[in-house]
């Protein structure tokens, strides 16, 4: 592959080493790197999840993120904290205050809450090399925040994630420098499949199909084979095999389609049906009020239905073509006939809501069996309450069902992420 015409910037590709777990650490005077912590939710049950563990934690007693609360050890050193996410966010922004030292803003991308990409081709006359500057960033937050950070530094971004999470989290200095000119012994000798970004496990399963088992095989696989089995996802994991990205974080990307979801793993499993169509309702006027702040409808609705662990079968997934809206009482009801339709006995324990094929509200979709003022009243009734949710919280006005056996909604109004804020 020739490089030389290449695109060449310098892109630090930053995480928060052990995020949570480390600022609850320094929150309690203790150091992130020797203690022995776990954030966990719901920790007074056998089932309560880990969010996130101390590297020791990880190191002696292989826990780590997705842990349950019965696989730690009975140990005294061994500290369990509940999470606080808007501790986190606020951290969050520190760390990207001292980001915004280094760069100008158009220049930091988010990634998720614990990683940050930053393109400092332009800073290097103000703060030295890319090595330089990526030593300043650490020092900084070291000293100001007592939290440990790694980086990756590539050509690109996708260069920089690899160099991330395949050698800047195992160094001792906590940094990895990935360029096109190492390509044959950094990202060819990454050992499995699935450590390469964006490929999982159903893209492994079907690139062993084509006899295809390491990066390095699909580095010198043939494009057009890759692109026939596999369409435009192969021809781009090819480039990404040798290390191009063009992809640039000053530009901003806007998909062509996107979704609007909302995902739920129930404190329990679920016998009854009617405790978990509450739930659909509550899950569902909540996407519903955000495809109304954005102006947008919907024409096609999914549910995703999981059952217990112990439950001799998976759940189902199935989808719905409407007529675009965004009305709450419409959703509901469309979202509503699908569980009704498929729902078994077996009892359920997660849930997932999306609503796809997002167009601009053009307008009231009048219906022909209720009069059109019908709908006019329906269409400000929800403003309304969007307009109440949005001043005095999602709270302030639920349905009397949410005070029901098995409601959420009340209980994770005050959530912020899905855990406790």
């Amino acid at each position: 592959m020739d490089y030389s015409d290449v695109p060449r910037r310098d892109i630090l590709c930053i995480d928060n080493r052990s995020f949570f777990a480390s600022v609850e650490c320094v929150k309690r005077g203790l150091d992130p790197l020797t203690t022995f912590l776990v954030v966990m939710s719901h920790a007074d049950r056998p089932g309560g999840l880990v969010l996130a563990a101390t590297p020791k934690m990880k190191e002696i007693f292989k826990i780590k993120t997705g842990s349950r609360r019965f696989e730690l050890p009975d140990d005294p050193r061994i500290w369990i904290v509940p999470p606080r996410m808007k501790l986190y966010l606020k951290v969050n922004q520190m760390i990207q205050q001292i980001f915004l030292r280094y760069v100008p803003p158009k220049f930091l991308r988010p990634f998720s809450i614990d990683e940050c990409f930053l393109d400092v081709t332009g800073s290097h006359a103000l703060f030295g090399s890319t090595q330089e500057i990526a030593t300043r960033i650490q020092r900084d937050i070291l000293e100001e925040l007592r939290l440990h950070v790694t980086i990756g530094i590539g050509d690109n971004l996708l260069l920089a994630k690899l160099a991330l999470d395949n050698a800047a989290k195992k160094s001792d200095n906590g940094l990895a420098e990935w360029r096109y000119e190492n390509i044959q012994e950094t990202v060819w000798q990454i050992p499995k499949l699935t450590d390469f970004v964006g490929i999982g496990e159903r893209m492994a399963r079907r690139l062993y199909g084509l006899n295809i088992y390491s990066i390095f095989e699909l580095s010198q696989a043939s494009p057009n084979l890759l692109k026939y089995k596999l369409g435009v996802m192969g021809t781009e994991l090819f480039y990404h095999a040798h290390g191009m990205d063009f992809s640039r974080i000053d530009e901003k990307y806007v998909p062509s389609e996107k979704s609007f979801g909302k995902s739920q793993i129930l404190e329990r499993d679920y016998d009854n049906p009617s405790e978990v169509a509450i739930v659909i309702r509550e899950m569902t006027e909540e996407i519903a009020m955000r495809l109304r702040e954005a102006y947008l409808d919907t024409a096609s609705v999914y549910l995703s239905v999981g059952y217990s662990k112990y439950s001799v079968l998976k759940g189902f997934r199935k989808h719905l073509k409407i007529q675009p809206t965004n009305s709450s009482r419409t959703l509901v009801d469309n979202i509503l006939t699908i569980f009704w339709e498929h729902v078994t006995e077996e009892p359920i324990r997660s849930l997932s809501i999306s609503c796809g094929t997002l167009t601009p509200k053009k307008g009231l979709q009048l219906n022909l069996f209720e009069p059109p003022e019908k709908s006019l009243q329906q269409q400000q009734l929800d403003r309304t309450i969007d307009q109440i949710r949005k001043r005095y919280g999602f709270q302030a006005m639920m349905h009397a069902s949410s005070l029901a056996e098995g409601a959420t909604g009340l209980k994770r109004s005050s959530y912020v992420g899905g855990h406790q804020g």
